[in-house]
């Protein structure tokens, strides 16, 4: 559990040493940009970015009964970032499945790819796609 926080807990700290650093320079502007840039990095790579995880079994029943993909991820992983921020509200439509959080979660992914733990793992149908393009993966979403 710490591990999913390390990343946006170190952006957050060098985002204030940073700061503190400009502040004490005589650059009080730039120390709040700089701030708030490494406050917004923090959050983005942080799990509360994305929609709340399921574990993978939940998501396997959730999925087998409405129809959505399932999709493993990490934080910090830039490709999920990626595949988030390209989904926007579409994102949480999809079931979300944190491996760190989760070992089945994880073996499901080291099955679907070689013993790689490679994400963003898409799961549709029970087929697996390892960092599909996040077009691709919205319009075989099913209808709202």
């Amino acid at each position: 559990m710490t591990r999913v926080w390390k990343l946006p807990l170190l952006l957050a700290l060098c985002g204030a040493v940073v700061s503190a650093g400009l502040a004490f320079g005589g650059s009080p502007v730039a120390a709040v940009l700089y701030l708030l840039l490494f406050a917004a990095l923090a959050g983005m790579n942080s799990p509360l970015f994305f929609p709340r995880t399921i574990g993978a079994a939940e998501a396997r029943r959730r999925s087998a009964a409405d129809g959505r993909p399932v999709v493993y991820w990490r934080p910090g992983c830039k490709y999920c970032l990626r595949m988030r921020l390209r989904l926007g509200r579409t994102a949480g439509r999809l079931h979300w499945v944190d491996i760190w959080r989760d070992p089945e979660a994880a073996a499901v992914v080291r099955a679907a790819n070689d013993g790689n733990e490679t994400v963003p793992t898409v799961v549709i149908d029970g087929r697996p796609y390892t960092n599909p393009d996040p077009a691709w993966l919205r319009a075989r979403l099913p209808a709202a």
